[in-house]
């Protein structure tokens, strides 16, 4: 079940938040939310329910003896070792094991099948929510919860669970056992939910068809052949489709991410504040997926020193963090090389180029971001590093392929209007006229009106458009549930 789904917008919630409504106080509303959630994850996945189940039970108890350890360093050291091994243990096994496999059996040249191990939906979003819940014990920073139920309420939240955003205990811990409903927060929760399940239905999904069109589908078995015979315009359009598709499908998931957990009283924080208009690649990074960029920096980077130990050090822990945070988004070459490319343009950036971007004007930095993330993609976006070279190789002719076709190019005039609101659906203009008219409406009775008529005329608006496009609709995927 996806948020985007008929079944899940006009059944599962609304049974969800009715519930919640009737339940007479928190501790109720708590056991509704658990199980609520633990169907969530399981309609898709049964099965690996137990292993949702294991590693939060892992966590409650590794917590609670480092807890009550407190006065043996050595014993709280042992218990958040065991914790790492646990929770990172079993990521690396399913989410890894048949990467590692594969590469030992090319080295050695075994010949034969290698296991496929299936990827749990979810897995390296809620064992970093949980490892970030121990480490924070830990470090004193919060208290370990006695309650199992509220650990496991905390890391199968429905709402986050799947794909994000990482949330911190300590953002949600008051929330967690005593929260408040207020109507505006629900208004509030529902304008989120709609703005976020139209960017996901109305803009991400078709952009993903044109991406399809354009490039290839993922597992169509000529892809290198396809690629290959692609003209140049269709691999720079298809690739642009690509960079808006990824940006609009992931944050629309966390746009309604953060309306449901609104409506259920729920405040996480935001996860992308606009990175196509950032001027760098380190502003880029600051307001691209947050939670797991705050994720690194907190529990990877500073801890292995920062910015504090000289230039080569900075270098190393940089080189780390950005290598693991290119292996977390898939066992996959390619993935690795797309972690070290931007690795690479922020070491130049903090040492070098930073400062002389500074001195230029916006639109020339705000250009060689954009490049930057846009090639950026390509290494993302093809699992086969063939297709990787492929596709770069064609970009500029180098495939023996045209420079355009006429179908390409009729193709890509029919669907120029919708690029352009797509581009522009990436940016914060629609936001700043909201804010705009609602600061108007302080002045005028007129506009006051009219603002409180939108906030529920443009909610119900976008509903009915997303649920009429996604009667048939067969194409309906959320990228990062494969991370």
């Amino acid at each position: 079940m996806v948020f985007s789904s008929l079944l899940f917008i006009f059944g599962f919630l609304p049974m969800n938040l009715i519930a919640l409504k009737l339940a007479p106080d928190n501790r109720v509303r708590n056991i509704i939310l658990l199980v609520f959630s633990l169907v969530f994850y399981a309609w898709g996945e049964p099965r690996y329910v137990l292993l949702l189940l294991t590693m939060s039970l892992a966590s409650w108890f590794f917590a609670l003896q480092i807890d009550k350890s407190e006065s043996s360093h050595g014993l709280r050291v042992l218990f958040m070792a065991l914790e790492c091994v646990v929770c990172l243990g079993l990521l690396g096994v399913f989410k890894y094991g048949t990467f590692f496999l594969t590469q030992v059996h090319l080295i050695t040249g075994n010949t034969d099948p290698v296991i496929q191990i299936a990827l749990p939906i979810g897995i390296s979003f809620y064992t970093f929510q949980l490892l970030s819940y121990v480490i924070d014990v830990y470090r004193g920073e919060v208290k370990a919860q006695p309650r199992f139920m509220i650990v496991l309420l905390y890391a199968s939240l429905f709402h986050q669970c799947i794909a994000g955003p990482i949330v911190r205990y300590a953002d949600v811990e008051r929330e967690l056992i005593d929260r408040t409903y207020k109507q505006s927060d629900l208004n509030q929760g529902v304008m989120r939910f709609a703005f976020g399940l139209a960017k996901k239905v109305l803009l991400a999904n078709n952009c993903g068809m044109f991406v399809d069109q354009l490039l290839v589908a993922d597992g169509a078995s000529d892809a290198a052949a396809a690629l290959g015979s692609r003209s140049v315009l269709a691999l720079w359009v298809g690739m642009l489709f690509y960079a808006l598709q990824i940006y609009l499908d992931f944050s629309a998931y966390s746009d309604m991410a953060i309306g449901m957990g609104l409506m259920s009283g729920f405040h996480y924080k935001e996860n992308f504040n606009y990175p196509y208009t950032a001027a760098s690649v380190t502003d880029f990074w600051r307001r691209w997926h947050i939670s797991l960029g705050s994720f690194f920096r907190d529990y990877v980077y500073i801890p292995l020193g920062g910015n504090r130990k000289g230039a080569a050090r900075q270098i190393f822990n940089l080189f780390v963090v950005w290598a693991l945070t290119g292996f977390w988004h898939g066992a996959s070459w390619n993935f690795v090389l797309w972690g070290l490319y931007w690795f690479v343009f922020l070491v130049f950036e903090k040492f070098f180029l930073l400062e002389k971007l500074k001195k230029l004007p916006a639109f020339v930095s705000h250009i060689y971001l954009l490049f930057v993330v846009y090639f950026g993609w390509v290494l993302f976006k093809f699992d086969d590093l063939k297709l990787v070279g492929t596709t770069f190789k064609g970009m500029f002719g180098l495939n023996r392929n045209p420079f355009a076709t006429t179908e390409t190019a009729t193709y890509i005039s029919g669907i120029l209007l919708f690029l352009l609101l797509a581009i522009f659906a990436c940016t914060p203009i629609v936001k700043n006229l909201g804010r705009f008219f609602v600061k108007r409406a302080e002045f005028s009775d007129v506009e006051t009106i009219a603002v409180s008529v939108g906030r529920i005329a443009i909610p119900t608006i976008l509903l009915l458009i997303s649920a009429i496009s996604l009667v048939g609709e067969t194409y309906n995927p959320f990228l990062y549930f494969r991370f």
